[in-house]
């Protein structure tokens, strides 16, 4: 009885003295500094309007709202399903969802030192002491034991915010991989929507083609039969043969970009090619309005230009971290637990054992290193703000770019249009002078490469515009918004990439 009241007054004691220690960590905590510069964002240069808008016109926002599903915008059963497929399958996006939570981790281990660490080293040993040492002569030859359950608890007290800083500097980092995570996820989608478009672009071109060839067939049979009658001349047949094998070849050639496209979609999607087909499915409809907001929202919208930022305030706490090794690093370290010759008295009150004081380091000369590391952290700061305005312009041109492409081949088209409708006219009329002995069959093969180059091209304009169309929505940032970036990285689970 007697024992376990001692051993209950000890761990009262030490729990007190835990207590006050841990009182005055939390004392030094609230009374010290943070030193370092304060983190604004700096400024970009943001223009008023887009300047390649013009006169076309974009879906308004009320009419149409990219999301985190922005291909469905284009009404395309088979893609949606495609693009489910993305999130669930890709390898890809699997690796960066590693690198994000590997950047947790790593967060999750700076927080540690917000704290004490703790740490226990039990032992039991038996010991002799020899009979010639001189140190003791009165212990010489004696045998005993010692059995120990020692405590430690050591601190570093952050006065200057040095812990704060490199806590700051890891939690924007794992925002800045969040939001890269979020830009691989948007980046991937936009590939197989690119890749998905370019093969029905291929379809639409084939399926002419496979037409065309038809319809030189038709046309190789009449030659050959007024050849018979002594109508048309070999060379006439020779010439409907040539056009018409060439453009098998065509037909043909076209299988093999088809072929690329779809195993690229198979691998987008986490599948071997040879267990992936995609049906054919000719492009026919232009695409849609996308809407293209004010140039404003674009620093909110892209995941690139948010990863960008978080890493310009990651590197100015990081300038803290290095200023803050100009004061002394404070320590607090305590010991305590139980000591004795006797396994039956070791959790007694008479075995206890503690001791607790703080201690301080200071740098009185390094040769530079502290300057030379503040420097670089200063420098570090000025380079991930000229990465970040870099990125800001960039992401502007990138817009422009497809805005000026949508708004120019959507005039193209229009006057293309015509060019097929013209050819079309020209070929019927070739044939007309053709059949009534007017004209050799020359002319015919003339109009016949003519309406195929216009078609072709028409095909090639549509599947143009679809690709604009994709990579606009990709350089608007594909529905995505800062506010999904996660405000306490080290606690949230599986970060979703899609916008609110």
């Amino acid at each position: 009885m007697k024992r376990a009241r001692d051993l209950i007054l000890a761990a009262r004691r030490w729990q007190t003295r835990c207590r006050i220690a841990l009182l005055a960590v939390a004392t030094f905590q609230l009374t010290g500094c943070t030193v370092g510069p304060k983190y604004h964002r700096p400024a970009a240069e943001v223009p008023p309007a887009y300047k390649e808008v013009g006169d076309w016109k974009p879906a308004q926002p009320n009419d149409q709202k990219l999301d985190g599903k922005w291909w469905e915008i284009f009404q395309d059963p088979q893609l949606n399903a495609l693009e489910a497929q993305v999130n669930v399958s890709n390898q890809n996006l699997k690796l960066a969802e590693a690198q994000y939570t590997q950047a947790r981790a790593l967060l999750r281990y700076q927080r540690a030192d917000f704290f004490p660490t703790v740490t226990v080293d039990p032992s039991a040993t038996r010991d002799r002491i020899s009979n010639h040492r001189p140190a003791s002569v009165v212990a010489n030859g004696i045998t005993y034991n010692d059995f120990q359950i020692p405590f430690e608890l050591s601190y570093q007290i952050d006065l200057w915010g040095r812990v704060r800083r490199t806590v700051e500097s890891y939690r924007e980092q794992a925002q800045a991989s969040a939001a890269d995570l979020a830009a691989v996820n948007l980046s991937l989608h936009a590939q197989l929507a690119l890749d998905y478009f370019q093969a029905r672009m291929l379809d639409a071109e084939e399926q002419l083609l496979n037409s065309t060839v038809t319809q030189y067939e038709q046309a190789l049979e009449l030659i050959q039969s007024r050849f018979a009658g002594g109508i048309a001349s070999d060379l006439e047949v020779q010439q409907a043969e040539t056009q018409l094998e060439t453009t098998r070849a065509q037909a043909i050639d076209v299988g093999v970009a088809r072929a690329q496209y779809e195993h690229a979609v198979a691998v987008l999607i986490g599948k071997p090619p040879a267990s992936f087909s995609l049906a054919a499915l000719p492009l026919t409809m232009p695409p849609p309005p996308i809407p293209v907001g004010l140039p404003s929202e674009l620093l909110e919208r892209r995941p690139d230009i948010a990863a960008a930022e978080r890493l310009m305030a990651s590197a100015n706490a990081q300038i803290g971290v290095a200023k803050s090794a100009y004061y002394p690093l404070v320590n607090l370290a305590a010991a305590g637990g139980f000591e004795s010759g006797s396994i039956t008295t070791l959790l007694t009150g008479p075995s206890i054992l503690w001791s607790a004081g703080p201690s301080a380091l200071f740098t009185i000369f390094d040769v530079g290193r502290r300057r030379a590391a503040s420097d670089q952290a200063i420098a570090a700061y000025d380079q991930a703000v000229a990465n970040y305005r870099q990125t800001v312009l960039t992401g502007f041109q990138q817009v422009e770019d497809n805005v000026a492409a949508l708004r120019i081949l959507e005039r193209e088209a229009q006057v293309q249009d015509k060019a097929v409708a013209a050819a079309q006219k020209y070929l019927e009329l070739a044939n007309t002078r053709y059949t009534g002995g007017v004209t050799s069959y020359l002319e015919v093969t003339t109009a016949q490469s003519a309406a195929l180059s216009d078609e072709i091209t028409a095909v090639n304009l549509l599947g143009r515009r679809m690709v604009d169309a994709v990579t606009l929505v990709q350089a608007l940032g594909g529905g995505w918004d800062r506010s999904s970036l996660p405000a306490r990285p080290e606690c949230c689970g599986r970060l979703t990439t899609s916008s609110k």
